[in-house]
């Protein structure tokens, strides 16, 4: 008594030809599509290289250091266009204010010069708005004080607007110790509206 029968299929020599035919054609789809794979990464890995400032690709790097690396570069970009947007909307909100500044009398407080100081992650930041002058505002003037007052200058940036002019000036405090922020500030202000 058999319990089932067993069913065997006999391998034809057409069908093994077959067979080994497809196997072939599907490697080299397979590697075609492979090598196509590698040359867009290479390409890509190329085009990226050259996006890249030199400091972040020194040397040969492989392709997953490029990739942290550009990941690191974009994340540094954003956060400085974030600081610039910061930046850029705190000028607008002291061009467009209105309100007194303590120290400075005038009849007409939004046509005020004025310097604002403070506390920045580099050191000290200054800004300042005056109107443009027929003698000019003597940047020389601005630097030489702080100087006096122990600051070293690292940026200075100005953008003259509906003429008015505006002054960013980034700088360092030589000795925190000697460092008064509101006489400074006085003593800017002074200069922005007296000369």
């Amino acid at each position: 008594m058999s319990k089932g029968r067993s069913h065997k299929i006999l391998a034809t020599p057409d069908n093994n030809e077959e067979n080994l035919s497809n196997n072939n054609e599907r490697k080299i789809m397979r590697r075609d599509i492979e090598r196509q794979r590698r040359e867009q990464m290479a390409s890509l890995h190329s085009s990226l290289r050259l996006l890249l400032p030199l400091e972040f690709i020194k040397g040969k790097r492989s392709a997953s250091d490029l990739i942290n690396e550009a990941a690191n570069y974009i994340k540094r970009m954003t956060e400085k266009i974030q600081g610039l947007q910061v930046e850029r909307d705190q000028l607008k909100n002291l061009s467009n204010s209105t309100a007194f500044i303590p120290g400075i009398e005038s009849s007409n407080n939004c046509s005020l010069n004025y310097a604002t100081v403070r506390v920045s992650d580099a050191g000290v930041e200054i800004l300042m708005s005056s109107w443009l002058r027929e003698e000019g505002f003597l940047l020389s003037k601005v630097l030489e004080l702080l100087l006096e007052e122990g600051l070293s200058v690292i940026r200075c940036a100005s953008n003259k607007t509906n003429e008015r002019l505006f002054l960013t000036i980034q700088s360092e405090v030589c000795d925190p110790t000697c460092f008064n922020l509101s006489e400074l500030q006085q003593k800017l202000n002074a200069m922005c509206n007296y000369g």
